[in-house]
């Protein structure tokens, strides 16, 4: 994948505009089912991201020169986490 590609506009394939104009009825909200404790019970919450990591890494400011840092790019991409590799090594 190249960084000049752009990526394809997504689409819903829905009228956002009609949906955004319709106004619920009354008759639309007789309509809903009630909702019943076995419903609520069914329920559950989903949490989306990432999991949590058991070895989070720490934000730190370094001042490294300008060669070492051009070499580590010109290894291509993932050269930071390569870099953070390489020195968790040296312990």
């Amino acid at each position: 994948m190249t960084a000049k590609k752009r990526a394809s506009r997504r689409s819903l394939k829905s009228d956002l505009v009609r949906s955004d104009a319709h106004v619920v009825t009354v008759k639309e909200y007789k309509e809903l089912p009630e909702l019943t404790p076995e419903m609520i019970a069914r329920g559950s919450i989903r949490k989306g991201g990432r999991p949590v990591s058991t070895n989070p890494r720490k934000l730190i400011t370094i001042r490294l020169p300008a060669d070492v840092i051009a070499r580590w790019k010109s290894t291509g991409p993932g050269w930071q986490t390569r870099m953070a590799d390489r020195l968790s090594k040296a312990r």
